[in-house]
């Protein structure tokens, strides 16, 4: 229904923004990790979810589309609602959460307040098939993984490499995201480079 909200920071509350747009303040609740970039009187754009239940109407907003669409994933899963959604991206990127799920890591995801080990388990095994290396590549720009530059094919390369190699795929690409690659490296020189980084 409302895709996103554009305007002024009128007011920061402890676990939402008060947007400002066209003389109305929307209230809209925010990750930790959002509300600690925004600031009153300066201009933000927030791309929201509208959950309408029988006893409440909210929005709730993320800074990039990556990190709605991970959100949404979250809130399928049964027993994740919208705050406990919020709850788990407080304290975990998008890609953090990719990580957790394609390495099979439950006590990654207990960090979030709320969330037990056998909710952990839900995310992991509902969400497996639904989040995918080659999403952490495609958005990496806009959550800031900045040292996933460089040829994305040979990046993906060195990562499925390192996987035969038997690391896991999060091992894997987390040892990527250490090396500065540049657009002339090749993936052998990728490869010895991450294999280097992927114990530390």
């Amino acid at each position: 229904m409302i895709a996103f909200v554009s305007g002024v920071v009128a007011d920061l509350e402890e676990d939402a923004a008060i947007i400002e747009t066209g003389g109305v303040g929307y209230r809209i609740f925010v990750p930790s990790s959002v509300a600690s970039r925004l600031v009153i009187g300066e201009q933000a754009k927030l791309h929201t979810y509208y959950s309408v239940r029988e006893d409440a109407a909210n929005l709730f907003g993320f800074l990039t589309k990556d990190d709605l669409f991970v959100y949404k994933l979250l809130i399928s899963v049964s027993g994740i609602g919208p705050k406990a959604g919020l709850a788990i991206l407080s304290t975990m990127t998008a890609n953090d959460i990719r990580y957790a799920v394609t390495a099979g890591d439950e006590k990654a995801i207990t960090k979030a307040p709320g969330i037990g080990l056998k909710t952990a388990k839900k995310v992991i095994l509902e969400l497996k098939d639904k989040l995918s290396i080659e999403d952490m590549f495609e958005h990496s720009d806009s959550i800031g993984t900045e040292s996933l530059t460089g040829d994305q094919d040979t990046v993906s390369e060195a990562v499925l490499a390192l996987t035969a190699l038997g690391y896991s795929q999060s091992e894997a690409v987390k040892a990527v995201r250490k090396v500065d690659v540049t657009d002339q490296m090749t993936v052998e020189e990728l490869l010895k480079l991450a294999l280097k980084k992927v114990s530390l």
